[in-house]
């Protein structure tokens, strides 16, 4: 093959520099994360895009395993361009590779929660950001493990229709009860923490600061912006963004869909105003592509990836050096 082409394929295992977006064709070649290199190897990157395929645990539709291929899929459309709002590639200077998925038995259930925390473990031990792609909303819990291992007791930014702090018997493994054992395991400080877009009652809070869906109406997206801001401070921060935040108009494609959320506009844009937080880490969980239609759900999770990588790189290029919270 002509080493001249104009348009080369297979950027995901072919390409020859972690920055840049590839210029490949949408519809063609290998996929993976935004094209990204696909690579175990962690010396010099930056960030890496995780998959972690499980859904076990959930209490109504199972389907998030396919979430990884789903927003791999859709993130095709968007490589090699600008990136929307951030007029500019989020990879012109963040070496970034698409890690692949997390291994575990799909038959031992009770060890996969202890397999995600020492692979994501060994990921963070490099000074690599990591961004993970689920699989239901469970696999946060032993994410938060291995972020809390490293940097402390975390705040925590949920974007999310549910609580997800029902109570447990300590060894569940539920997509319902992730928030409230970390509250009481110590990863994250509740009263840093918050949770935006909540349409339904648990039986606890568990001390989290919480927005309705209801209260969006009034508060409007800067509002919520400032809460957050608020109430998070300048510590470390971790985001987890279950995609049923958002109405199931812009987001049919997941497991336990609820009426009136978010429009995927607000959502973009409060987490567009997060940029001053100390994000350590985040993930987009619940995309289910088997109720998705015409590939809605996949690419709304696709742009809950980016918008947080587009934060990342804000930073990067506006400290003009590698700035600690890109770790």
């Amino acid at each position: 093959m002509s080493a001249d082409l104009p348009r080369p394929t297979d950027n995901a295992f072919l390409g020859k520099s972690l920055k840049g977006g590839s210029h490949e064709s949408t519809y063609a070649g290998a996929l993976s994360f935004m094209r990204r290199r696909y690579s175990r190897d962690l010396d010099g990157v930056d960030l890496a895009v995780w998959g972690i395929p499980f859904d076990a645990s959930v209490s109504n539709r199972p389907g998030a395993r396919f979430g990884p291929q789903g927003v791999r899929r859709a993130s095709a459309i968007f490589d090699g361009d600008p990136q929307y709002p951030f007029h500019m590639d989020p990879f012109e200077d963040l070496a970034c590779v698409d890690y692949g998925d997390c291994v575990f038995d799909y038959g031992r259930n009770a060890d996969v929660p202890g397999h995600i925390q020492a692979q994501a473990a060994e990921i963070l031990a490099t000074d690599t950001h990591l961004f993970s792609i689920g699989g239901d909303h469970f696999v946060t819990y032993p994410l938060l493990q291995a972020h809390a291992a490293k940097h402390g007791p975390l705040a925590l930014v949920q974007f999310d229709a549910h609580q997800d702090t029902w109570p447990d018997e300590g060894d569940r493994i539920d997509h319902g009860t992730f928030t409230g054992r970390a509250v009481r395991e110590g990863l994250i400080d509740p009263k840093r923490s918050i949770q935006i877009g909540i349409r339904t009652h648990a039986p606890e809070t568990c001390g989290l600061d919480i927005v309705f869906g209801y209260e969006l109406e009034d508060l409007g997206v800067s509002g919520v912006i400032d809460l957050v801001k608020s109430r998070v401070g300048s510590g470390p921060a971790y985001m987890t963004f279950d995609i049923d935040c958002l109405d199931p108009a812009f987001a049919p494609g997941t497991g336990t869909p609820v009426s009136g959320g978010l429009t995927s506009r607000e959502a973009f844009s409060i987490l567009r105003g997060l940029r001053e937080i100390d994000f350590v880490g985040g993930d987009v969980v619940e995309v289910a592509p088997a109720y998705d239609h015409a590939d809605i759900t996949s690419i709304a999770g696709a742009s809950v990836a980016l918008t947080y990588i587009g934060l990342l790189a804000e930073k990067r290029k506006g400290a003009g050096k590698q700035d600690s919270s890109m770790r």
